[in-house]
């Protein structure tokens, strides 16, 4: 080879040797920096100058110029990487599952330093000794007072879940603006990307390091898929619909439901919309709901992969209304319903509070309606319109409709007929529930009313025996998935035992999942991160490489010199 060709081969050596140092200096100095990829460079041989081309020959005769640089690369597993942002997403939805019962354990156990079972036992207690001395004015009173006592923690339980539902509430609108930042970056990320990649020479690789941050978070908040094209540009795919494609990234708004103030994401690309008089986009309620983005009357499980996503947790969790004991009934008990913490427990616990009201005024209304067929004159346990005395009574309406009618049989005995107002699901109003009862003003003012003296001057101890039975006896069912019956002292403990239950079963699949996810992302930074003892090993061959093109090129340059000195002579 002539020896101005051979400065080629040293050159090379020396542009290549720099690049690898830089490049190494670079992965130093990023070691601790939270979400960078090691980088590294690929070397090639460069082009051959042939001498002489013979077919018969095994090989043509050529002459190598060196090293090339071909390029800087990312070192990572994109199957760790799958695998870390799926394993990512599903502890993202159980860490969101345990908080939520972690929360209302608190709820339930812990309401102004007592625990809301005091309350019933409390309750309890005062049937026993009403049911003693069923006349005493101390007793009625204490009963009275113990209602009202039950009632105002009921409600204190109730409004605290449903506080917990508002904050919810608002972290799914912080989670779907996120998203969307996300995506808008992801989209920006992939034009510059692109734009820097286009010549095939330069690697954007701590744009791409942004990019894959993004997608480890985005993988955190839903089921996402991925894949990259040919040019260098990721698209993404969020519950199965688009969220990122090429250049355009779709937006995931929410609609609020004006009943319950509760919002629902919904994809704008699916949704049809109009537009108001200053050319905003208007989207109907009907027309958002059949863009939602989650599908949530499907049953959570691991091998469907619908527990993955913090959101959808979130989503669940909060449930898509304030639930009361008609949730509970076998046509209303859907997967959405059993399977959200806030309204399975507000269900639930309204159905106590719901039995233990209707069981108490519907005993003391059947005894008066008794009493009154047997003697017509009887006013024992009716208030001044003729209606059976209500405990518990209805806020936003009435218990009882038209006025009560007495009607003589023909046998000589009377019918009084008292009209209710039959209890309708789908109006809250009409319903016995925790936010819409409250105690009877008149008997808090004068417990005294009850009597429960009879006509004839006798003790009426049927009545409370009744009730004090209706507490033992073991009837309720926590909801339409629980077999075990329990009596209403009984139901609450139920409740919380439940809770607990389901709050340690969740713990478990956390604990179980952070070890995955900790196991997964260690085995991913075993490739990804930086070592600094292996850079630094890395630095000294690389230097040494210089050092040794170096030399070839001062060889080279003192045989070219001795070459020319000696010619002149």
């Amino acid at each position: 080879m002539p020896l101005m060709g051979s400065f080629y081969i040293g050159v090379s050596g020396l542009q290549t040797s720099q690049n690898s140092l830089n490049t190494t200096a670079h992965n130093v100095s990023n070691a601790d920096t939270t979400g960078y990829t090691r980088q590294q460079i690929l070397t090639g041989t460069s082009v051959y100058n042939t001498l002489q081309s013979d077919t018969r020959a095994v090989a043509k005769q050529q002459i190598g110029l060196g090293v090339v640089y071909s390029k800087t690369r990312q070192v990572r597993d994109t199957f760790l990487d799958d695998t870390y942002r799926r394993e990512v997403g599903r502890q993202g939805f159980y860490n969101i599952s345990s908080d939520a019962l972690t929360e209302i354990e608190y709820l339930l156990d812990e309401m102004n330093g007592e625990s809301f079972q005091e309350s019933i036992n409390d309750l309890w207690v005062s049937v026993q000794e009403l049911a003693k001395d069923p006349a005493s004015a101390v007793t009625q009173g204490l009963f009275v007072e113990r209602c009202s006592e039950f009632l105002a923690r009921a409600n204190s339980v109730y409004d605290g879940i449903s506080d917990y539902q508002k904050s919810l509430n608002v972290t799914v609108i912080d989670n779907v603006d996120r998203i969307n930042k996300i995506a808008d970056s992801l989209k920006t990320l992939n034009d510059q990307i692109r734009n820097i990649e286009c010549s095939g020479i330069e690697q954007a690789n701590d744009l791409r390091d942004q990019r894959n941050a993004l997608l480890d978070e985005l993988a955190g908040l839903a089921n996402i898929s991925y894949s990259e094209d040919l040019d260098n540009t990721v698209w993404v795919q969020l519950e199965g619909e688009d969220l990122v494609r090429g250049e355009i990234a779709y937006k995931m708004l929410t609609y609020e439901d004006p009943k319950t103030g509760f919002v629902t994401p919904f994809w704008e690309k699916n949704a049809k919309y109009g537009y108001d008089e200053n050319h905003n986009k208007i989207f109907s309620q009907e027309e958002a709901k059949k863009a939602e983005v989650f599908d949530m009357s499907r049953v959570i499980s691991s091998d469907l992969n619908t527990d993955i996503g913090s959101l959808k947790s979130v989503l669940l969790a909060r449930g898509d209304h304030k639930a009361n004991f008609t949730d509970l009934l076998e046509e209303n008990y859907t997967n959405q319903v059993s399977q959200s913490v806030c309204m399975n427990i507000q269900s639930e616990f309204d159905q106590l509070v719901h039995n233990i009201a209707t069981t108490i005024n519907n005993i003391i209304s059947e005894t008066a309606i008794a009493a009154k067929e047997l003697n017509p004159s009887s006013t024992y346990l009716l208030d001044e319109s003729g209606n059976p005395i209500q405990i518990f009574q209805k806020i936003a309406s009435d218990g009882y409709g038209a006025s009560p009618v007495l009607t003589a049989n023909a046998d000589g005995t009377y019918t009084y007929t008292v009209d209710y107002i039959a209890e309708d699901q789908d109006i809250n109003e009409t319903l016995y529930t925790v936010t819409n009862m409250q105690i009877n003003a008149k008997l808090l003012q004068q417990p005294t009313k009850l009597g429960f003296v009879t006509a004839d001057g006798s003790v009426d101890y049927t009545t409370m025996e009744k009730i004090k039975d209706a507490f033992e006896a073991e009837d309720s069912t926590l909801n339409p998935n629980v077999k075990k019956k329990s009596s209403y002292i009984d139901y609450y403990s139920d409740l919380v035992s439940q809770v607990a239950n389901s709050g340690y079963v969740y713990k478990s699949i956390l604990d179980s999942q952070d070890k995955t996810v900790g196991a997964t992302d260690s085995a991913r930074e075993q490739i990804i991160g930086v070592s600094q003892d292996e850079e630094l090993t890395m630095m000294i061959r690389f230097q040494n490489a210089y050092n040794a093109s170096s030399r070839y090129i001062n060889v080279v340059s003192e045989m070219l010199e001795h070459i020319i000195n000696t010619l002149g002579m």
